[in-house]
């Protein structure tokens, strides 16, 4: 059960660093508190994870899969442009992140 409180810790960050570029820096009221909503459930999410699992496993992934979920994001809705070679780091963002539920031992 950690892992999945954890994965959704990691879509929740996902979630909020959305609404706050979609905020335009706190300027929309509507997806300011939307941001707030998720950085909080995301951090009660990451807290119950943190009870079970080790935090040096459990940072690491969190944060993996916001940023990993944050670039596809950007790059799907917001437009961003990444290089060819991007891609590649981002590629090994992810194997990292599953090598390392992989071979935690939870």
């Amino acid at each position: 059960m950690a892992w999945i409180y954890l994965g959704l810790a990691g879509i929740l960050e996902v979630f909020w660093s959305t609404m706050m570029k979609a905020s335009a820096g706190f300027a929309k009221l509507d997806y300011s508190i939307y941001t707030i909503i998720g950085m909080i459930t995301s951090f009660l999410f990451l807290s119950k994870a943190i009870k079970v699992l080790p935090m040096s496993l459990s940072y690491p992934v969190w944060t993996g899969i916001g940023a990993v979920g944050s670039i596809i994001v950007g790059v799907v809705f917001f437009h961003d442009k990444l290089a060819p070679l991007t891609w590649v780091f981002v590629a090994l963002l992810l194997v990292g992140i599953v090598g390392i539920k992989v071979t935690s031992g939870h």
